[in-house]
């Protein structure tokens, strides 16, 4: 064949792949997909994202029943938990032996709490509460809303449950134990050189729950829970390096610190009670 055949073959093959382009082109153009319907479909794509939220939002009214039917078990098991707390923080705890030479080490003054015991479920648990109920209604997502104070309340309630039961099983004096065995500064021992008080009974029986610390335990059941919550909902992990989130999520860990901090600074605490009260609750926020 000829070398100007060869050269016109060429070219006619290139020519027939354009105009097949350029057909394909003019029926996608002229035919479902023209320009002008481009601003409809993407009207139509929105909407479609606006109906698909609003079919996922989950309110209150909507689903409130339907959420508390379905985990009517849980809060059942949640009452049963405040039942036992109350129980053991009523009951009379052990009291330990405390002879005339542990004396030194329990006279400490005798001071009033720097965080109240009215002010721990305020800002361990109504608190958290609060900031659930904000990205409440930001979201509208009954179910978050739900299992997030579901697990909070598990978090304290059960980090309550066995701080009280090692408090009273242990019995351990307060730092300050001597004034409140004997507030008149008289000690007064038995033959076993064991203590003889004779202070106020709740002062004394007050006197015999050091450890663990409860303020302490709370306070990191509760803000705990608030601290990882809070690392869900912001994205800390995501990998972009905000700092800002990390400062977020550990602020209420900091507050927890402080408290067990002020629990030894009064003198109600020894240290190793506050170590314990918050090593305790280490896996009791996670597993909630």
């Amino acid at each position: 064949m000829p070398w100007w055949d060869l050269g016109s073959l060429s070219w006619f093959r290139i020519f027939r792949d354009v105009l097949s382009k350029r057909s394909e082109i003019s029926v996608v153009t002229s035919g479902w997909f023209s320009p002008d319907d481009f601003p409809l479909i993407e009207q139509k794509n929105k909407e479609e994202r606006m109906r698909e939220v609003q079919l996922g939002s989950h309110t209150v009214k909507s689903h409130g029943l339907t959420v508390a039917r379905t985990h009517l078990h849980d809060w059942l098991i949640l009452v049963l938990l405040m039942l036992i707390e109350i129980i053991l923080y009523t009951i009379h705890p052990f009291y330990r032996f405390v002879g005339k030479d542990m004396m030194n080490d329990l006279k400490y003054p005798f001071k009033s709490n720097t965080v109240p015991v009215w002010a721990v479920p305020v800002y361990s648990v109504l608190l958290p509460i609060v900031i659930f109920l904000v990205v409440y209604f930001r979201r509208r997502d009954v179910y978050d809303l739900h299992h997030a104070i579901l697990g909070l309340l598990f978090s304290v309630l059960v980090t309550a449950v066995i701080t009280d039961a090692i408090k009273n099983a242990v019995g351990r004096p307060r730092p300050d134990f001597f004034w409140r065995c004997f507030p008149d500064g008289k000690d007064v021992y038995d033959m076993l050189g064991n203590v003889i008080c004779h202070g106020d009974k709740n002062v004394i029986k007050e006197g015999h729950k050091s450890f663990p610390s409860g303020h302490t335990s709370w306070s990191f059941a509760g803000l705990g829970f608030l601290s990882l919550y809070l690392s869900g909902k912001i994205k800390v992990f995501d990998r972009r390096g905000h700092i800002a989130k990390l400062c977020i999520i550990f602020f209420p860990l900091l507050f927890a610190t402080l408290v067990g901090i002020s629990r030894v600074d009064d003198y109600w605490h020894h240290w190793q009670d506050v170590f314990a009260g918050g090593l305790l609750v280490l896996c009791t926020p996670i597993s909630s």
